[in-house]
């Protein structure tokens, strides 16, 4: 190439770079999704999230980017996971239930986090207050330690002749656990039940714990709110008609599985409004200045078929104040 047209090429790509630089697509901001189940259990979970951006204008994939982590219920590998997220420098991250916003609280005092958790945020140390959270966190907290004794009370109505009804709660997430084997006991000395709490967080522990009920005499069982048993849903409900344990969980899948009966928040609402505030936060709004949103909707679910094959007549009072019966 002779020197001039050399120079001369020089010369245009430093006129074009502008140009070429202006064209150049600017980098999507990351939100980081913190689950401590899997994308399968949780797809309905995401969905709703997701939801909540879009109602903010934000969209996967044309104006954000989200990167996903998943614990697949090993709730052990949660602060490498948040830690990895923090590496990845996204702008905040959106975590899904209590283990998964305490690990990523414990990696990062500056990317700004967004939970849902079904424990008390200022009980657990994620908040200073619901209305000032202070630091980088804040999110929406269900009324789950007030649904624990509600199950317990409903089991009751359905079986008004039990004395013992056992409890199932999940001893590798302490922070939940504690609180609901110390709640629902007080309910159940109050209605004079005996209540054993039964332990489990792996499938041959749930195994062990329905064989363990006819040893403990348990009419029933209330099961705990946690993300393994949310992921486990479909076999809690099999284990419970296999054994025929009249069982009460927390979310709709469990019910719709073939559960005898479902008591909670709405989890869909409660993600949503995650993203909500993870749009927010993504617009400029401190999670400092965000006050935590409490979820006071309840929702229950009666699957009438499960009650016959177990020769449980549904009274009629309980059967109306279900938002869904499965028959």
């Amino acid at each position: 190439m002779r020197r001039r047209e050399f120079i001369n090429g020089i010369a245009g790509l430093l006129t074009a770079w502008p140009i070429m630089a202006r064209s150049q697509p600017a980098a999507l901001p990351v939100v980081g999704f913190l689950g401590p189940g899997s994308p399968e259990t949780d797809a309905y979970r995401v969905t709703a999230f997701k939801q909540g951006l879009k109602e903010a204008g934000f969209v996967d994939g044309q104006n954000i980017k989200i990167e996903y982590r998943w614990a697949q219920s090993h709730y052990v590998e949660l602060q490498n996971l948040a830690a990895d997220l923090v590496r990845e420098r996204v702008a905040v991250i959106a975590t899904s239930g209590t283990p998964a916003a305490l690990a990523a609280k414990a990696v990062t005092k500056t990317v700004p986090i967004v939970f849902e958790t079904a424990a008390d945020p200022v009980q657990i140390k994620l908040v200073a207050s619901l209305s000032r959270p202070g630091g980088n966190v804040t999110g929406v907290t269900q009324a789950a330690e007030e649904a624990a004794p509600k199950r317990l009370e409903l089991l009751r109505e359905l079986l008004p002749a039990a004395r013992v009804l056992a409890l199932l709660v999940n001893p590798t997430a302490p922070v939940l656990a504690e609180p609901q084997a110390r709640d629902v006991r007080a309910a159940a000395q109050s209605m004079g039940l005996e209540l054993p709490v039964l332990g489990a967080s792996t499938e041959s522990e749930l195994e062990a714990a329905f064989a363990k009920l006819p040893e403990l005499q348990a009419s029933g069982l209330v099961i705990g709110g946690d993300a393994f048993f949310t992921s486990h849903s479909k076999e809690l409900a099999a284990l419970a008609m296999r054994h025929r344990v009249p069982a009460v969980y927390q979310w709709r899948e469990f019910a719709a599985a073939g559960g005898l009966m479902s008591y909670g928040s709405n989890v869909t609402e409660t993600h949503r409004l995650v993203g909500v505030y993870t749009a927010r936060i993504l617009k400029g709004d401190k999670a400092a200045d965000l006050p935590v949103q409490q979820a006071t909707n309840v929702e229950l679910f009666i699957n009438l078929k499960t009650a016959k094959a177990l020769g449980i007549s549904v009274p009629l009072p309980l059967s109306g104040r279900a938002n869904e019966l499965f028959e």
